[in-house]
């Protein structure tokens, strides 16, 4: 069986109030993908409708479009009854629209004869959508919509789990009359990944979202190349809680891109580890990078790991290897030391890690191992002192920060990150030289602000990012990571978000009258 949309696979939904929203959105659309959802319930009124419509029945365009009306009781917007539903499909089919995605609830108050013929010659999808939960019974609720007169079985459902997006994707697997969408922030990932497992479409919105976790249509094309994924992609995630934040997506997907390498990375938001790597073999998960807070604790779910990474006491990347074993890497070092070394010279210097959680602890292990003097201080005194016994550091008090001075100061904790901002220390407690911040979102940290006022050398987490990335890639792949690409899409994409905060942030400053 050929699949139904072709190489389009990505579906554009467009979704708006008015006929000229529409439209626009289409025309923005149809520049990326020639599959496009139409959104009709969301159109305010009948005129709206109708003019839409009209519109659409004079210019043809050459695409392949889907026409829904989501009734209220389906999870959508339309309030008229199930009649005057179908008639607005039937409109839409005479305007070129091939295919209708009729929900269970109005379906099934028809036969399937019934339902076909009043919207004929398209093809009806019929579709089922859970916005609280993902059943157990997705099998039986497919079977149910093909045998509601669906050509085509569209299921999306809330995951609460990386374990309930593995499901919802595995529906699809070896079918070709299936849509399997993972709803919810935990579903963002399965998104993507259900294009590998099978699924006939995933959806992407062109201007606002319908559904929650929804990508956009841009990322969704060229952030993750969806449309081009195969049961050959290999697979890569960064796990973490949160992980909106993470720009790993971009840094990799970038340098598969440039390198030519048949390869995605995807985000995975990660509240239970365990939950996770039961996902890496349904997933195809060839390896993952690490962040806060599962650097530690991976650690007891490796099958072996690189030294140093032992010493250190925390991983940011793994390699699954054949048979799942998953072996350990820390890069967090490599990043510290690169970040560093091209400012000062490291041996017989006196740096001070504020932190001591997993970063700073490769940290402390590679400026020892550089043959720098450690200091370690931390808002919690005790962790502090673990971590200085273990790397043989000096502990300074959060009070005798005023009264040292450090050749370098490393922030290692997230405090400063986007959109949360603030600082981990005070103006008076910057008496150094150089003063870093792991923190790479935004470039510049409130607590570089404070040292750049007091004339001290700032280096920006994006460095460190960069450095560690670099590293990460070329043990995944084994080849040398495309830097100047991999640096060019992450500095610009931190510019535009930086620009569009300001903006933001200008329009929300008082006027005077």
């Amino acid at each position: 069986m050929e699949r139904p949309f072709g190489k389009d696979r990505v579906c554009g939904v467009i979704a708006a109030g008015t006929a000229r929203e529409m439209i626009f959105e289409m025309r923005r659309g149809l520049r990326i993908t020639r599959t496009l959802e139409l959104r009709l319930d969301y159109l305010r009124n009948a005129r709206e409708r109708t003019a839409y419509l009209s519109w659409l029945g004079r210019q043809r365009p050459r695409a392949m479009l889907i026409a829904t009306c989501r009734s209220r009781q389906g999870g959508g917007l339309f309030r008229g009854n199930r009649k005057a539903q179908l008639e607005i499909l039937a409109q839409a089919v005479r305007a070129g629209c091939r295919w209708c995605d009729v929900e269970i609830e109005t379906a099934s108050h028809a036969s399937p004869a019934e339902l076909r013929s009043a919207l004929s010659p398209a093809r009806v999808m019929v579709s089922h959508h859970d916005f609280r939960k993902t059943p157990k019974s997705l099998p039986a609720i497919a079977r149910r919509l093909l045998r509601a007169g669906g050509r085509i079985a569209k299921v999306a459902t809330q995951c609460h789990s990386i374990s309930d997006s593995v499901r919802i994707c595995s529906l699809a697997r070896g079918r070709r009359d299936t849509v399997a969408i993972p709803m919810g922030e935990i579903g963002l990932a399965g998104r993507v990944l259900s294009l590998r497992a099978g699924s006939a479409l995933a959806y992407a919105a062109v201007e606002q979202a319908t559904a929650p976790g929804q990508l956009s249509l841009d990322a969704m094309e060229h952030l993750y190349r969806a449309a081009d994924i195969t049961r050959r992609t290999r697979v890569y995630g960064v796990i973490g809680n949160p992980i909106g934040h993470s720009l790993s997506p971009l840094l990799h997907n970038t340098a598969f891109r440039a390198r030519r390498f048949d390869a995605v990375l995807v985000p995975f938001l990660v509240r239970d580890l365990g939950d996770f790597l039961r996902a890496i073999e349904p997933f195809g998960i060839a390896g993952f990078g690490v962040t806060i807070p599962h650097k530690e604790i991976i650690l007891r779910h490796l099958s072996d790991c690189d030294p140093l990474a032992a010493r250190i006491g925390a991983v940011n990347t793994v390699v699954v290897r054949r048979g799942g074993g998953l072996y350990g890497y820390n890069t967090d070092y490599a990043g510290v030391l690169r970040s560093l070394q091209r400012r000062m010279c490291l041996a017989g210097s006196r740096v001070l890690l504020y932190g001591a959680g997993g970063a700073a602890r490769a940290a402390a292990f590679a400026l020892a191992q550089a043959g720098a003097t450690v200091c370690l201080s931390a808002r919690r005194p005790e962790r502090a002192r673990a971590l200085a016994r273990a790397v043989g550091a000096q502990v300074v008090t959060r009070a005798g920060l005023r009264r040292e001075f450090f050749d370098a100061i490393v922030n290692c904790t997230p405090v400063g990150m986007h959109p949360r901002g603030g600082s981990p220390l005070g103006s008076a407690e910057l008496n150094c030289r150089i003063v870093m911040d792991m923190v790479y979102r935004p470039r510049t940290t409130e607590l570089l602000r404070r040292a750049r006022r007091r004339g001290i050398e700032i280096i920006s987490g994006l460095e460190m990012f960069l450095e560690q990335g670099f590293a990460q890639y070329e043990i995944w792949t084994g080849e040398r990571a495309p830097e100047a690409a991999m640096r060019r899409a992450v500095t610009m994409a931190l510019e535009r978000e930086e620009k569009s905060q300001g903006r933001r942030s200008r329009r929300a400053l008082p006027v005077n009258r």
